[in-house]
């Protein structure tokens, strides 16, 4: 076994993609929440590398600085532009005469592997890499045995089933289209040993581009090692040209994703139906139905049931929390909440410790205290409900006056009739009661029971339910709300 050599890795990311029919840069688009660029860089940041230079293209301003914001790793990234697009074997050549290799002992081993073959494993690659040091190869190949092999480029052996060369599909003679063997465009490579072979590469081909494919012939011509590493899963090799290959693509890492969270004690009803982002966080114990859609940065805790039919985005979801054909975005909702049907929380929605939100309930930028409800056909938007307070079916919060958005502050015990408007900015005291139709223009004492159009004090009022209660349990408190300071967000006339 050869001694310990640094190992730093190329991704060529500079192709223009027109197969994808997109301004978005191929290597952008995402799977299960995630730009295939990324998905690479993740597999490689697991390996113990010098450094990551990536070639870029066109839009390259584009994938720097999606690479920046998103990728979390500790392994310096650094870009290479490739300014005139002459092939594979001319932007691996732009990546190791940009000077980023030159601090590197010249006897280090680059991966060089193409920022479309997003299911690529951290493991593969370690294995990869072992393969080529133990071999003390020049170059290894990452190959793969495929049913269809067509568009691809064919691994030809030698008469010692060495690898001798590859051949792409265009420049294939029909013996070498019959051969199921295919190239990966993954590699691993002694640099000292590429850079000169790259050199001898010539752009007589049917597509006038230097071919890193044939820096393999040039080493083995040479008298160089040249190995095959088959990949134990085929579909690790899948890359990515076009809409119908992204689809598939992005149906086998769900696949994985689900499996993973399975084996880690989540429940899936039907994965099939089953779509969880590889940002979210799932604890062990939840239940989610069919049609259920995880996306972003998502967090779940555990005993909580989602779906049917749910779509949660970037949001944070407590314990024990129920939420069925709803949909829910930058929120967070604590535990032992519940959440529909058929209800929307927007951002900034914020439900405390047994809330409940039900059938055809909005909200936006609100916070529903703890235990309260609003159990159907509700608009809570800028707005803070007090704890134990009871939303009538059609109470709104009138929030925008045409030009800003204003606050409404709802009490502790507070309830609303159907169909109340409480037309802010108003703050409603707490154990206040509005009447059914009620349009409140104006604060509310505590206590106090209005009602009509516009809503009036009803004198001398009070409320039989509480005295019922108090009755009951004459050591009953009744602690007051706490006053949330909610302002206005944005001028967009959404309501």
């Amino acid at each position: 076994m050869s001694q310990y050599r640094p190992l730093a890795a190329i991704v060529l990311a500079a192709g223009e993609g027109t197969r994808m029919r997109s301004t978005t840069p191929k290597v952008l688009h995402a799977l299960c929440g995630r730009p295939m660029l990324l998905h690479v860089l993740d597999a490689l940041e697991r390996l113990p590398l010098e450094r990551i230079v990536v070639v870029v293209g066109q839009r390259s301003e584009q994938i720097v600085k999606t690479v920046q914001e998103k990728l979390e790793g500790s392994v310096g990234v650094e870009f290479v532009e490739q300014h005139t697009p002459r092939g594979t074997g001319d932007a691996v050549s732009v990546a190791l005469t940009a000077g980023y290799f030159d601090d590197l002992d010249a006897e280090d081993d680059i991966i060089v592997l193409p920022g479309d073959a997003p299911l690529i494993g951290a493991t593969t690659l370690a294995d990869l890499a072992t393969r080529h040091r133990n071999e003390d190869a020049a170059a290894t190949i990452l190959t793969a045995i495929i049913d269809d092999p067509s568009g691809l480029g064919r691994i030809v052996r030698g008469k010692d089933d060495r690898v001798a060369r590859i051949v792409e599909h265009r420049d294939a003679t029909d013996d070498e289209l019959g051969i199921d063997e295919i190239n990966t465009s993954i590699y691993c490579f002694r640099r000292n040993l590429l850079a000169p072979a790259l050199r001898r590469l010539s752009p007589v081909n049917a597509q006038g581009e230097y071919y890193l494919t044939d820096a393999i012939a040039v080493l083995r011509d040479a008298g160089h090692k040249v190995v095959a590493e088959p990949v134990g899963d085929p579909a690790e090799a899948l890359m990515v040209n076009d809409r119908a290959q992204l689809a598939d693509a992005e149906r086998a890492l769900r696949e994985r994703i689900n499996g993973d969270w399975m084996r880690a004690g989540v429940s899936m009803v039907d994965p099939d139906r089953t779509y969880v982002d590889a940002t979210v966080e799932l604890a062990p114990d939840i239940r989610l139905h069919p049609g259920t859609i995880l996306e972003g940065r998502t967090v779940i805790g555990a005993g909580s049931v989602i779906g049917p039919d749910t779509r949660i985005v970037d949001s944070i979801i407590g314990e024990r929390v129920t939420i069925a054909n709803s949909v829910v975005r930058e929120a967070e909702i604590a535990d032992d909440c519940s959440v529909g049907p058929f209800a929307h929380l927007r951002s900034g929605s914020r439900l405390l410790a047994g809330a409940k939100v039900g059938d055809f309930v909005e909200t936006k930028n609100a916070t529903i205290g703890e235990g309260a409800k609003a159990n159907h056909l509700a608009y809570l938007g800028d707005a803070a409900v007090g704890p134990g307070a009871n939303i009538g079916a059609g109470t709104i919060t009138a929030n925008y006056d045409g030009k800003h958005k204003h606050a409404t502050i709802i009490g502790a015990r507070v309830r609303t009739g159907s169909n109340s408007v409480l037309v802010a900015p108003v703050d409603i005291g707490d154990d206040a009661v509005i009447g059914a139709g009620a349009v409140v223009t104006h604060d509310v004492a505590a206590d106090a029971l209005v009602r009509g159009v516009p809503a009036r004090t009803v004198e001398g009022w009070s409320d039989p339910v509480r005295a019922h209660d108090e009755a009951a349990d004459p050591g009953a408190s009744r602690a007051s709300s706490e006053r949330a300071e909610i302002s206005g967000t944005g001028d967009d006339g959404e309501g």
